[in-house]
């Protein structure tokens, strides 16, 4: 494929589906191989969800992070430690290869922290210039996001804002103590957070020289149990005594007849702009050393966003505030001339969020499977509407799969106008190849397809159910899946499309 071409082509596959030796997809072997057969399909990019570090009380959301700018140890790979000689094959012989069809968070921590555990001992970090340089350049947030780790343990994993208040407001005092009394603690957070980077590097430098570029995710809001809103609560829609003033959602739309009720803070924006958003560069920069480009999730909130009181049990009572808007993305291309960014626009949105949209010249996102309702000439997201500045997907990690949606979700006027808009009868066996070659064919820029559409699944093996807080985020590719003829009938595809 001519790596001039102005069209291309990816795959969007979370880290944590990837076939690891605990259980869960991680920085070493499973990733390298997953880049080495997306090369081999010809393509692009690979889009990943947010690598942010989850917990059991958010459901292992990967959009309910609690720190916007650290990585998740559950995906530092034991082999690399291993390679490195901070485990021993004795270490790694205790590991499991787990057959079962979803990922068990809690059983992968079981497995892994015992193991970073290990490695750290052997590590000698306090000799390790390496480790300290890294600590040294971060410490703007690693200092924070160590000492709330810690303190999360301490407390036995009760949000911030029921610690005492000593550790709640964040004593200069008390902070300093904490040092001194948990000190290794703190070391061990920190060195987590230098493999994770310098294995993140390497498989970077790694996709560069494959030819595959990364596309990431930035979720809009920060969680509520946060060390973002733990240290910077002036930030947030907060009252003085930390409690919750509003908090974010949707309204009714696509995904949930009832709305989201998120739970996340919504922002100060008056703060933000007081500072020049000196708090969303340092995350905008910690995360684009990750990434050549991110999403950013839910951009219609830079417009306006759906503010609902913290008292309010439900969406209904919301109300539409205004965003930053362009106050926001021209203070950030004073940082980055040229944003590199994908905008999430799905749902209910109006003019204002696409001309804000335009005005940046953000690609934007067209979904397949929003086009066939019953008139899908009218719909926005039929590819005869397409345009080049979007990423078409056949479905997104919040959509069912295509052959779940086929099967489960479109109605039977549904399909009568997918089969008049093809041109021919689309059954079950033919759904799948039917809309990725319709993605291909679209004018879009780029077209990304859901790994589990590539494999025809059904909808078992759907990421996420918005709205429902659990059974999510836990798919797992099956064995043996990722085939070179897979690849050879995509690189196929990439060819005849000119992606």
């Amino acid at each position: 494929m001519d790596i001039h071409s102005p069209r291309d082509a990816g795959v969007l596959c979370p880290i944590t589906s990837l076939p690891g030796i605990c259980g869960i997809g991680d920085l070493g072997d499973c990733a390298y191989n997953f880049v080495k057969w997306l090369a081999d399909a010809g393509q692009t990019w690979w889009q990943i969800l947010p690598v942010g570090p989850v917990s059991s009380e958010q459901g292992y959301s990967p959009y309910s992070s609690w720190c916007s700018q650290a990585g998740n140890p559950l995906l530092i790979s034991p082999e690399i430690l291993y390679r490195k000689g901070l485990l021993k094959q004795s270490d790694l012989s205790k590991t499991k290869v787990f057959d079962t069809p979803k990922i068990d968070y809690q059983t992968v921590s079981q497995i892994k922290d015992p193991l970073l555990e290990k490695a750290f001992q052997r590590s000698n970090a306090s000799e390790d210039v390496e480790f300290h340089r890294f600590c040294k350049e971060e410490k703007c947030w690693l200092d924070n996001f160590s000492n709330y780790t810690v303190l999360k343990k301490i407390y036995n994993g009760a949000p911030w804002y029921h610690w005492p208040e000593k550790h709640k407001s964040r004593s200069g005092k008390n902070l300093e103590s904490l040092k001194t009394q948990y000190g290794n603690s703190i070391q061990f957070e920190q060195w987590k957070q230098f493999q994770f980077f310098e294995q993140w590097s390497q498989l970077k430098t790694y996709c560069a020289e494959q030819g595959i570029k990364i596309l990431g995710d930035i979720p809009v809001y920060a969680s509520y149990d946060s060390v973002d809103v733990w240290s910077q609560p002036h930030l947030f829609s907060l009252n003085p005594d930390g409690s919750l003033q509003g908090v974010a959602g949707v309204p009714p739309d696509y995904f949930n007849q009832e709305g989201q009720r998120w739970g996340m803070p919504v922002y100060n924006w008056e703060e933000h702009i007081n500072e020049d958003f000196a708090w969303w560069k340092k995350r905008l920069a910690s995360n684009l050393r990750f990434f050549d480009k991110v999403r950013i999730d839910h951009f219609r909130a830079f417009h306006s966003y759906w503010e609902i009181g913290a008292d309010e049990p439900t969406t209904k009572n919301g109300v539409w505030k205004q965003g930053p808007g362009k106050t926001f993305f021209l203070s950030i291309q004073k940082n980055w001339k040229d944003l590199p960014f994908v905008v999430e626009d799905l749902g209910e949105t109006d003019l204002g969020v696409e001309k804000l949209r335009r005005r940046f010249k953000f690609p934007g996102m067209k979904v397949l499977q929003f086009a066939f309702g019953e008139n899908p000439g009218d719909s926005p997201h039929a590819p005869h509407h397409h345009s080049h500045d979007f990423v078409v997907y056949t479905g997104t990690h919040d959509n069912n799969t295509t052959l779940g949606w086929y099967k489960d979700e479109l109605t039977r006027k549904g399909k009568a106008s997918l089969n008049r808009y093809v041109g021919h009868r689309v059954n079950a066996k033919n759904i799948n190849d039917t809309l990725i070659r319709m993605a291909y064919a679209s004018v879009a820029r780029t077209a990304i397809i859901p790994l589990q559409d590539l494999f025809n699944m059904d909808s078992e093996a759907r990421m996420n159910r918005p709205g429902s807080r659990t059974g999510n985020w836990n798919w797992k590719i099956p064995k043996q899946m990722l085939q070179p003829e897979l690849a050879k009938k995509l690189l196929d595809w990439t060819h005849l499309y000119k992606r």
